[in-house]
């Protein structure tokens, strides 16, 4: 009896002790690979990582965004998931509290959080391609080469002077590492989504090409910081174009100048040789003079149908306009905001 006692209080003994090495060993597997240890992140922070990073570099990183509880461990794991040298580019987001694996598994298996992409209107190329490259990977530079390159823009169906009209001003979710090529693929997708069959129908009856609808609604958008006037500006332009007149749009002269700070045009701005000088050159300009917004293209597609043929700033300087059908009745309003002008001394 007593040699089964005991060894029943051995094995007793044995299993509990080796219970307490296994609790002891999934507690510490818990606390390195599942417990909390990217803490304190501030909202919306995001890890970049770039196709030239290094592990160190990626490290570096996250210290600088979060506060790491336990760096070994976080370095042990990464190790034991083949992290280290399998580092995938793109912007993923660190959420507080995550831990070791949730992280490591993330950045590895490169699953990005998209980027809103965003642009509104822009006036160049430069400023275009600026403006992207604030939001992902590339660079302006690269943009701007593939912008000013006649045979990489021919599939595109688009020129370097009318490139900006693909660029349909949006927010869209893209990936930060997309590439400038594939970035080009999927604005010319969006571009065509948006010309839908009736917008293209609407375009026909005017007539104009796509193109042109966005020439003129860049024009006029620069015009007017009053949309109700977008319309009425649309009809006053497609009757000058009808009647073989010359558009004489001040924003086409301030482009042709290079200096959009321009409050007033003078008669020597006129005298520029440029294609986008419209009081020198009839009917419209080679190419947009800014990305125009999408209300501002609908307004040209939905043009409003007068009389229209003139129009001058309103003398109350609203950022409105004065519209007239005749000459006399232009030069009587045009006078009118002359005087103003010279009165506040503006040039």
């Amino acid at each position: 009896m007593k040699k089964k006692s005991y060894k029943k209080k051995l094995f007793i003994t044995v299993i509990s002790l080796f219970s307490g090495v296994l609790l002891i060993g999934i507690g510490a597997y818990y606390y390195v690979f599942h417990a909390p240890n990217i803490n304190q992140v501030e909202d919306e922070t995001f890890l970049y990582i770039s196709d030239t990073d290094s592990f160190d570099d990626v490290l570096k990183q996250i210290e600088s965004k979060a506060v790491v509880s336990n760096r070994f461990t976080f370095i042990q794991v990464a190790k034991r998931l083949n992290f280290t040298h399998a580092l995938k580019p793109g912007r993923y987001a660190l959420g507080n509290k995550m831990s070791n694996m949730a992280l490591i598994r993330k950045l590895r298996n490169g699953q990005q959080d998209p980027v809103k992409l965003q642009f509104n209107s822009l006036r160049t190329k430069e400023q275009l391609a600026g403006k992207i490259a604030e939001q992902i990977m590339a660079d302006s530079m690269s943009l701007i080469t593939l912008m000013n390159d006649p045979e990489f823009l021919k599939q595109y169906e688009v020129t370097p002077t009318t490139v900006i009209s693909l660029f349909i001003p949006n927010t869209y979710e893209v990936f930060w590492n997309i590439g400038v090529e594939n970035l080009f693929k999927r604005m010319k997708r969006e571009y065509d989504l948006f010309w839908t069959s009736e917008r293209k129908a609407k375009a026909a009856t005017i007539p104009m090409t796509q193109e042109e609808v966005i020439i003129l609604a860049s024009i006029i958008q620069e015009e007017t910081n009053k949309k109700s006037e977008y319309p009425i500006i649309a009809g006053l332009y497609i009757n000058r174009l009808r009647k073989k007149m010359p558009l004489q749009a001040c924003p086409t002269v301030k482009y042709a100048v290079g200096d959009f700070t321009l409050r007033r045009i003078l008669h020597k701005h006129l005298k520029i040789d440029s294609p986008y000088n419209t009081y020198k050159y009839p009917g419209l300009p080679p190419g947009p003079i800014r990305t125009p917004s999408t209300t501002c293209i609908d307004a040209v597609l939905n043009y409003e149908k007068h009389d229209y043929l003139y129009m001058a700033a309103d003398a109350s300087l609203n950022g409105g306009h004065a519209f007239a059908k005749t000459g006399a009745e232009h030069m009587r309003n045009a006078r009118k905001i002359q005087q103003v002008l010279n009165e506040k001394g503006i040039k």
